[in-house]
């Protein structure tokens, strides 16, 4: 695979932002490393050596990171690492303690009159919650669940938007060693039924409806076949999200439950390090999705390291990341909490009225660190938007980004047009942990196209097909030794098998991710995309973020999917690009110097046989590509069996590829 980043003649690329020493100074990072240097006898003169040793004496590390960031254990655990074995690992046994216990518990920043949640709606509508506001309603809400029956270890499934009222549910169950499960209102119907029938809820909250892109939507039908479908539910609590008094039979108001219970005491109970917090689910475009179960002590550790270390955040701080409930980041975001920030809540569309919506969320509420994801920055860069001339972003210091590679390019366009001064935190991880393993800190320089570091605790490399590591060489990203937020089990998978297979398989006892990776001699990390989408030409292999960074350059081009058909029933297939073009330009008119730019930018081997016009690229409901769905299309896997629609936001769009692979067949679609 070819290195096709942007740098000097020695091969490192441009440097976009270097730490100044009074913020190093100043970050939790220092003070994790001073601390470790006065209670531990450990000198670690820097970033690399201190992430050398996180991932060498796990339970050093790790012990230490919960002592410095006050980890509160009802029960003291007999050792931090009780068996190191991949899956399996045994992390803190016989602690027990609680993640809203955490997120709530009275600490710097988090006084009766701090501000805990900012929330925003699109349409405008706002509300501000401080601390002590907060932790009243989640204990009426907690209140509330226990009436309705909820106890430990049940579930407790939600169809709502980012807003305060889906915060408040969720840190109640938590406290009560409830299950929580999430989906963002605008899943359709039958995906969210293929999750929350697999763990059989005590308890369903849902909104009776959702605002998005300027218009209202009811779920109350949605809301109604759900309760026919799930097993064993007990009660379903609807919130008035639309304020229009839209009622349901047969559920309880959720505005009345927490008035009821008003004068609730606050309360956690303390439950088992490894005790369920969550369920998320994988894509699901083959089959059910799968539920990915996280425990509460690993989440705790991992957010808390994640969030004060290398996100340097704290009381005082105003946290956004732009999300919906139905992608892991919401549970990254409102994990601000743990740290004592504010998190700031916005639902709706990012594009309403226009692109600039979520740069006024940051000017008006003074917001410190942004997340958002790739596609978002590339459409600002597409649309010309230069946000540090249009909106105060002076409180700005750190924008994340996430959900594809950040290409080139759009670091470049942050660096330029958002404020050099502003460190761009790439990050990659996943569902899979909840965490990003590769990643930003306060005291690693930026690169133009690189992410800056491998996260401490996150023993990443490359490994080539035989298993051996690589090093500046793209390889498979694998993670060699546990950490503490990796899935305590899937959802229904007793023997572990569906988990063995998901990550162990290729690599005995390391952890395969299932992306390409390249380490460079800084340590800094470059993501080429999924691995089980590779464009494999005559045997050179690259991943697709490469590729799409040089088609998606094109202003004429909006969107684009590429897939290579070798292997994919065919011995000698061909390299197919699907683009999605701008009103007004026609295919021929850009064809020819596409071809010209990938012969020159990436090789003539992967210079397409054809390129094709579709109206839409096929995503699911986390907004991913869907390359490998795609690709088993055409190899004449019937659809159905290829990808199942209702994982997808737009399952339209897969029309032109069942056309095109009938016609290759010889049959009708």
């Amino acid at each position: 695979m070819t290195d096709s980043t942007p740098g000097n003649d020695a091969g490192v690329p441009e440097l976009l932002w270097q730490p100044q020493p009074g913020r190093v100074g100043a970050s939790r990072m220092a003070a994790f490393r001073g601390w470790l240097r006065t209670q531990h006898g450990l000198d670690l003169a820097d970033y690399p050596a201190l992430w050398q040793w996180s991932t060498s004496d796990l339970p050093a590390f790790w012990g230490a990171l919960a002592d410095f960031l006050d980890v509160t254990f009802h029960q003291r655990p007999r050792a931090v690492l009780g068996s190191s074995a991949m899956p399996g690992a045994e992390w803190f046994p016989g602690s027990t303690l609680n993640y809203a216990e955490h997120a709530l518990r009275p600490g710097p920043g988090k006084g009766e009159a701090d501000p805990a949640v900012e929330f925003v709606r699109e349409d405008g509508l706002s509300a501000r919650l401080t601390y002590g506001e907060l932790r009243a309603r989640v204990a009426a809400a907690r209140a509330g669940l226990r009436e309705l029956g909820v106890r430990q270890g049940d579930r407790v499934a939600a169809l709502v938007p980012n807003s305060p009222d889906t915060l408040i549910a969720f840190l109640a169950a938590a406290s009560l060693g409830a299950v929580w499960s999430s989906c963002s209102p605008d899943f359709g119907a039958r995906a969210i039924s293929d999750r929350f029938t697999q763990i059989e809820p005590t308890v369903l909250i849902a909104v009776n409806g959702y605002v998005y892109n300027g218009r209202s939507f009811d779920t109350r039908p949605t809301v109604e076949r759900l309760r026919g479908e799930i097993p064993g539910l007990r009660a379903t609590v609807l919130v008035d999200y639309l304020g229009n008094g839209a009622t349901q039979p047969g559920t309880q108001d959720w505005t009345e439950l927490l008035e009821k219970h008003r004068d609730a005491q606050p309360g956690f109970d303390p439950v088992p390090f490894d005790h369920p917090l969550w369920i998320l689910y994988s894509s699901g475009t083959t089959g059910l999705p799968k539920g990915i179960v996280h425990g509460h002590g690993g989440i705790v550790l991992e957010h808390l390291k994640s969030l004060a270390l290398h996100a340097d955040l704290g009381p005082g701080d105003r946290f956004l990341w732009f999300t919906t409930t139905g992608w892991m980041m919401w549970n990254y975001l409102v994990s601000g909490l743990l740290v004592g920030c504010t998190v700031v809540l916005f639902d709706g569309s990012p594009a309403y009225p226009d692109l600039g919506a979520l740069w006024r969320v940051v000017e008006r509420l003074k917001v410190t660190y942004f997340g958002t994801s790739a596609p978002y920055v590339q459409s600002c860069l597409k649309r010309g938007l230069r946000p540090a001339e249009q909106y105060d972003l002076s409180a700005l210091r750190v924008i994340g980004s996430t959900g594809a590679p950040l290409s080139p390019e759009g670091f470049g366009w942050l660096a330029e047009h958002v404020g050099e001064h502003i460190q761009i935190a790439s990050v990659s991880g996943g569902t899979d942990l909840c965490t990003a393993f590769v990643g930003a800190a306060p005291d690693v320089p930026v690169w133009l196209g690189e992410i800056s570091c491998r996260m401490l605790g996150a023993a990443v490399a490359a490994y080539d097909e035989a298993g051996n590591p690589v090093a500046d060489e793209v390889g498979e990203l694998v993670i060699t030794a546990p950490m503490p937020s990796m899935p305590v089990f899937f959802w229904r998978d007793a023997d572990g098998s569906r988990l063995r297979e998901a990550y162990f398989e290729t690599y005995p006892g390391i952890w395969r991710h299932g992306d390409w990776i390249r380490i460079t001699p800084r340590g800094s990390c470059v993501i080429y995309g999924r691995s089980d989408s590779t464009l494999n030409r005559g045997g050179v292999r690259m991943g697709t973020s490469e590729f799409y960074r040089v088609v998606e350059g094109f202003e004429e081009v909006l969107d684009s999917l590429v897939i290579d058909t070798s292997g994919a029933g065919q011995s000698d297939g061909e390299l197919l690009c699907f683009l999605v073009l701008a009103p007004g330009i026609e295919l021929a008119e850009v064809e020819p110097r596409l071809r010209t730019e990938l012969r020159g930018a990436l090789s003539p081997r992967h210079v397409p046989n054809r390129f094709l016009a579709i109206t839409d690229v096929p995503r699911t409901l986390n907004g991913k590509k869907c390359e490998v769905p795609v690709k088993k299309i055409l190899a004449g896997m019937p659809p159905e069996r290829a990808v199942s629609r209702d994982a997808l936001t737009n399952p339209e769009a897969l029309r032109p590829f069942e056309e095109l692979a009938a016609r290759a067949a010889g049959t009708r679609p």
